[in-house]
C-alpha cells in the first residue's frame, strides 16, 4: 500500500517557546521537521515542558539550515549544520548557534511522536 503526504498539510503541529515541530505520521513511518529560532535552546525551551533536564528523544536527523550545537549528559559536545546527517542518542541538551534559524528534519520517530508534549 502506497502512502503519500505532504509537510504543507502536517498531521500536527506543536509550537514551543522560540520554535515549532510538524509532525506527519504514515505505516512504519513517523517524520518530524523541527524549526527552531535563534536564541532556541532545549533546556530553556523544551524542558520545561518535557519536565526533564535534558532531552530524552532519540533523534536520526538531516539538517536543512542553520547550525546546533549538542552537548551530551556525557559531555561530548558536536555540532550540525547543513547537509549534516546525524544520529543522536538521549541524554543531551541542544542549542541554536548563531543567527539563523535552524530547520532538521528527523526520522527516528520518537520526535514526531513525544517532542514537547507534555506527560
Amino acid at each position: 500500500m502506497l502512502e503519500v503526504k505532504t509537510l504543507d498539510k502536517a498531521d500536527e503541529r506543536r509550537d514551543f517557546p522560540r520554535g515549532h515541530l510538524e509532525a506527519v505520521h504514515l505505516t512504519g513511518l513517523d517524520f518530524a521537521v523541527a524549526t527552531f529560532e535563534p536564541g532556541w535552546r532545549w533546556s530553556e525551551s523544551v524542558g520545561p515542558i518535557a519536565g526533564t533536564e535534558t532531552c530524552g528523544i532519540h533523534h536520526n536527523g538531516y539538517v536543512l539550515q542553520g547550525r546546533l550545537h549538542i552537548r551530551m549528559d556525557d559531555g561530548a559536545e558536536g555540532e550540525v549544520g547543513p547537509g549534516d546527517v546525524f544520529v543522536c542518542p538521549p541524554g543531551h541538551d541542544a542549542w541554536v548557534v548563531g543567527d539563523e534559524q535552524v530547520v532538521v528534519h528527523d526520522f527516528a520517530g520518537g520526535m514526531a511522536q513525544d517532542y514537547a508534549k507534555a506527560d
